[in-house]
């Protein structure tokens, strides 16, 4: 523009031309407000040289109030005003909002006239729409000014489209109260609407991992809007420090040859494959006695992927099973890494067989919402690498939740120096993930299943569960494409070596179980049985290698044991456990001279000859019985 654009140009004028109108009239068509600034600054300088200052800022205060007007009188009789603020994001159309540095305001008619209703006093514009692919709700990116510098939030559609909601936007810095929170809902939701088109509608995932042919977070096309609740898993899940260290320490504890090391390393990696190959959800158990390695071995395979320090990405047990769930559909294909399970909540430790098979289903709880709707279902396909000074297995006792699980011994000295790895493995982490995902879109499906396939083939037997075989697989292609394509070290788990975490059928069959449980009941409480020594509490009798147990014994050690009583009946009639009755599993037996129904439990199962018949009184018609 033309005037006085240097301060040379400024110093030329009088006490009279710096008060002439064309002065005021340039300084307010300056469009850049930090230029404008800059002339006011060096203009009201040259006033107070000229001993003018009083007569130039009184007419400065003039024109400011005409301009003022103007924009009012504009605001009024159009709906295309634009947004003016400093920054990075282009101006949008706001309606009849004036949006300024200086606020937001709209020009509004009450009983005395016209007057300004703020909505907010600093910049604030909605800039992106977020459309999350599982749920299909919206989010809202917004970008607000505070301080003289710009921040960018994500927050639920819903709470911007709502007054009593918006307030909490306070928490993040944003002036909004109740008294100007539904002026500034009005004022988002015109921005929003005005800018329709210019928008942009970026597609988001709450979930990690494999989103359509996307891998989540290492693929962009997607935003990731999880729960808040977990920003600190999400934010850990990086690269840190150098490549080389990491693979160069890696590929030196798989050489000293430790089952430990490679089986937990591939489980991790195993994890983004388990849902492309048609597999469930498993624990991989990691036990043994204290300082063995476990922990060290749990944070080298977390940083595969993420950050192994202390409250990153590796949890625990001490939560709930609905916090567990929300992890896991969080996490999605990613590996659930759990630290010692030992240290359980009361809430987990009353019903850990159950957090198992929940976490192995793949698939959460269904759940209304207050709206009396069904919340989104929660489900992941992943591996569940966890820890501790007992096997898992000991927690729980239906074989549908051991089915599940394969179990690692961690001998000792795993590690030479386990201080060094674990200082080493905090400082470097998260490459060889990103690597192994490339490598994996690389080969293709087709080439990894018929990997897989072909290890399920080498694994299979009969007299081996072939849930544990299916997941055994999968971790064993894992490891393979690890060791040909990432660590090219030659140094691949031995088949025969990973065999030896599978379960034989006889040992995981609840019904076995069940009776050898029952078993060791009878043999811990012999006394109980015998009828020569006074006891206030009585079992039954033990007589011609049967135990006869009084049924409402036999239902409470049953109970006490976790298992099923009608499953078991079915399964010892077949194998010719028990004696039966009128096709009742029951039978009549008189003892201490009283009669009542009793399970005649054959006391040992390998017996080959045909047993000797008990001895028990059949009752006549005309005998009552209190049953």
């Amino acid at each position: 523009m033309k005037g006085y654009d240097s301060l040379k140009e400024i110093e030329k004028l009088t006490s009279k031309s710096i008060l002439e109108e064309s002065i005021f009239i340039e300084l307010f068509e300056i469009e850049d407000e930090i230029k404008k600034a800059r002339r006011l600054l060096a203009l009201t300088d040259r006033a107070e040289e000229l001993g003018v200052k009083t007569k130039f800022n009184n007419l400065l205060r003039a024109y400011k109030k005409v301009e003022k007007e103007m924009k009012k009188k504009n605001n009024h009789n159009t709906a295309e005003n634009w947004t003016h603020f400093i920054g990075p994001y282009e101006a949008m159309r706001c309606g009849k909002w004036v949006a300024e540095e200086e606020g937001i305001y709209i020009e509004s008619q009450n009983a005395q006239g016209m007057t300004e209703v703020l909505a907010c006093y600093h910049p604030i514009l909605p800039i992106e729409r977020l459309k999350n692919l599982e749920t299909g709700e919206e989010q809202i990116k917004l970008a607000y000014k505070r301080n003289q510098k710009w921040q960018e939030i994500i927050v639920p559609k819903e709470l911007v489209a709502t007054a009593s909601k918006i307030t909490t936007l306070s928490r993040k810095g944003v002036s909004v109260t109740s008294e100007n929170a539904k002026y500034l809902v009005k004022y988002l939701s015109d921005v929003e609407n005005f800018n329709e088109n210019s928008i942009q509608v970026q597609y988001s995932t709450s979930k990690l991992g494999w989103i359509g042919k996307n891998f989540i977070p290492y693929d962009k096309e997607l935003v990731f809007d999880g729960d808040s609740r977990f920003k600190q898993v999400f934010e850990s899940i990086k690269k840190q420090g150098e490549r080389e260290i990491w693979y160069e320490h890696v590929i030196h504890l798989r050489a000293i040859g430790r089952l430990e090391v490679k089986f937990m390393l591939a489980a991790s990696f195993a994890s983004v494959l388990v849902n492309l190959l048609g597999g469930l959800p498993f624990f991989i158990d990691l036990w043994g006695e204290t300082e063995g390695g476990k922990s060290v071995t749990l944070m080298l395979a977390c940083s595969v992927w993420a950050n192994p320090a202390e409250s990153q990405y590796i949890g625990d047990f001490k939560t709930t099973d609905v916090a567990l769930e929300a992890r896991a559909d969080l996490l999605n294909h990613l590996p659930m890494i759990l630290d010692d399970t030992s240290k359980t909540s009361a809430r987990i430790k009353e019903n850990f067989e159950g957090i198992v098979y929940d976490l192995c289903s793949g698939k959460g709880k269904s759940r209304s919402n207050k709206e009396l709707g069904i919340n989104r279902e929660n489900h992941w396909r992943n591996a569940i690498l966890t820890n501790g000074e007992r096997p898992l297995t000991s927690y729980v006792q239906q074989g549908g939740a051991i089915n599940r699980i394969l179990e690692v011994e961690c001998g000792e000295k795993v590690y030479p120096d386990p201080k060094n790895t674990a200082e080493l493995l905090k400082k470097h982490y998260g490459f060889a993930g990103e690597d192994f995902i490339q490598i994996i879109k690389e080969l293709g499906l087709e080439k990894i299943k018929e990997m897989q396939q072909e290890f399920l083939t080498r694994i299979y037997d009969d007299e081996k569960m072939q849930k544990q075989s299916l997941s055994l697989s999968i971790i064993l292609t894992a490891d393979k494409i690890a060791t040909e394509y990432l660590f090219q070290d030659g140094n691949d788990m031995e088949l025969e070596e990973a065999r030896q975490v599978l379960i034989d059928r006889n040992e995981l069959s609840d019904n076995e179980r069940c009776y050898q449980y029952i078993l060791s009941e009878i043999a811990i409480n012999k006394v109980k049985f015998d009828p020569n020594i006074t006891m206030n509490e009585r079992w039954g009798v033990i007589e011609h290698g049967y135990a006869v147990i009084y049924n409402n014994v036999f239902d409470t050690i049953c109970k006490k044991g976790g298992f099923e009583k009608k499953a078991f009946f079915s399964w010892a009639r077949k194998h010719d456990f028990i004696q039966t009755q009128a096709g009742k599993s029951t039978k009549v037996k008189r003892i201490d001279g009283s009669y009542c129904r009793c399970v005649f439990l054959k006391l040992d199962k390998e017996l080959e000859e045909e047993p000797e018949k008990v001895d028990f009184t059949l009752l006549s018609k005309q005998e009552k019985l209190p049953f």
